[in-house]
């Protein structure tokens, strides 16, 4: 399968070692800072590397190379049009979170998607942890019996040496802040396990130490589910001096559990009624020790990909799925502003509605 790449940094190594992994026939990669290109194209042969295409303009690169599967791993304000643009002339996408910055233009992507017949991925890659696996059977299995609350915690630190690396973070127009870049994968647990259907949001954010950026450091949510459960949602990059945590929590009346690790990868509490499973032989064989924060999902989410286009079946995590995340996050933004309850769904928001709200 003919795959190409636009977007070469940070988190592009990850969707490169995914490519090699599944044997995608990697065609190109696309960025317009060249050297970007050739540390990310690093793990291949050198015989390899020489047939990939190199390109500074992803347009160029969907008419000359005409991939099957385009990966968009690009500041988050590019994801949208660059997906609209991959998507008509034909191509399946796995896009970065968050999939776009605005309900409209995820809206868009789903709708041409569906009109041109091809799959969109947003590449929440934590729904494919091991131990999140574990987790969604025992939703799925309805060991929890009532569910009865869920907690997302992420609590880490960024410094200015790492938005001074990438002038697009942190601002409304190419990003958002905590909640939108760092928090959005566990939000998106969050919300997948407790029921995905929400009826209201109250919220706050702010800026408390980062005054170079334009969007939040710290989001602080309560959330309602249709099902009669409630969320809470602690998002940070304030926490000194470096990566505390990331945690999720989910409470029925009949099961407890907790994720924790670098990125939900190890279930630390796992009590249900029913005693079906060892709880020790659980948190030992569903844990998994990935050397930072991205994890292991990128492989098996690519796996997935590259088998629902073969037959023709929605892929794992569905460019729903990636607005679901993207809506909870712009409802919390919303509250935030307004200091009002939010009702959803959301018909129309974006990061762009909140520019200047931190401005000193």
């Amino acid at each position: 399968m003919k795959y190409a790449l636009i977007g070469c940094g940070r988190i592009a190594p990850n969707h490169i070692a995914a490519a090699i992994a599944n044997k995608l026939l990697i065609a190109a990669v696309c960025d317009i800072v060249p050297e970007n290109m050739e540390k990310v194209l690093e793990p291949l042969t050198e015989k390899e590397k020489v047939n990939v295409c190199r390109y500074t303009d992803y347009k160029e690169l969907l008419k000359k190379e005409k991939p099957t599967l385009v990966a968009i791993a690009t500041e988050s304000g590019k994801h949208a049009k660059i997906a609209l643009d991959c998507i008509e002339e034909g191509c399946n996408v796995i896009i970065e979170k968050p999939i776009a910055l605005s309900i409209e233009d995820a809206d868009a992507i789903i709708k041409k998607a569906k009109e041109k017949g091809v799959m969109v991925c947003a590449n929440h890659q934590n729904r494919f942890n091991k131990s999140v696996q574990k987790i969604r059977s025992a939703i799925e299995e309805g060991r929890f019996g009532k569910l009865l609350y869920g907690t997302a915690h992420i609590r880490w630190n960024r410094g200015e040496n790492y938005y001074s690396q990438a002038p697009w973070r942190g601002t409304w127009e190419q990003d958002g802040g905590a909640l939108m870049n760092q928090c959005i994968h566990n939000i998106d647990l969050l919300r997948w396990m407790m029921g995905s259907d929400i009826t209201e949001v109250f919220a706050y954010t702010d800026n408390l130490k980062h005054d170079y950026i334009e969007a939040e450091d710290l989001g602080m949510a309560l959330v309602k589910f249709s099902n009669g459960s409630y969320g809470i949602i602690e998002g940070t990059t304030d926490i000194y001096p470096k990566n505390l945590e990331e945690t999720l929590y989910i409470f029925g009346d009949k099961g407890t559990i907790k994720a924790g690790g670098k990125s939900v990868n190890v279930i630390e509490e796992w009590s249900f009624a029913d005693g079906i499973d060892d709880p020790e032989y659980v948190k030992s064989n569903f844990h998994e020790n990935p050397p930072n924060v991205y994890g292991y999902g990128h492989t098996p989410l690519y796996a997935d990909v590259i088998e629902s286009i073969s037959s023709e079946r929605e892929p794992y995590i569905t460019g729903e799925d990636g607005k679901r995340a993207l809506e909870l996050v712009l409802a919390i933004y919303k509250s935030a502003a307004t200091g009002k309850p939010v009702k959803m769904p959301l018909k129309k928001c974006s990061t762009l509605d909140f520019k200047g709200r931190f401005d000193r």
